[in-house]
């Protein structure tokens, strides 16, 4: 972790760094970046993955490479908001540990969306950043 972020999970609130996230991100004032929803398409245009696990794990390489871009890391996100079509919680299981690879560790805050449909019919999951850039 970063010294510009302090993540918490009160005794107040459920343990959820034992699920792999944290409850609160303090950020200290420095300059943000939001990244967009990223799905599972490619850069060279080639096909969506079938599989939710899948789309995950190529959703976490477009995510890593927008931190990439813009000089951050895993250690660098405050929150991710994660969409996912149809969620139930076998599918939730699917995802979440492809997702949770994308934190290398970090624990930020994260947020789960189920939702009816994305940008296009074969895609099953989408993620967004908030992201405080080092210094």
């Amino acid at each position: 972790m970063t010294d510009s972020l302090a993540r918490l999970n009160p005794s107040t609130l459920p343990n959820a760094s034992e699920m792999g996230y944290s409850q609160i991100t303090i950020v200290k004032p420095g300059r943000m970046a939001y990244i967009s929803g990223q799905v599972a398409w490619r850069p060279d245009g080639g096909a969506v993955p079938g599989s939710l696990s899948e789309q995950m794990k190529l959703v976490s390489a477009n995510a890593k490479a927008a931190l990439s871009a813009i000089g951050a890391s895993a250690q660098d996100i405050v929150i991710a908001r994660i969409y996912v079509v149809n969620l139930t919680s076998e599918r939730l299981e699917e995802v979440m540990p492809p997702f949770l690879a994308t934190f290398d560790g970090a624990q930020p805050c994260v947020t789960g969306v189920g939702v009816q449909a994305l940008a296009s019919p074969d895609l099953q999951v989408e993620m967004e950043l908030v992201v405080r850039l080092p210094d």
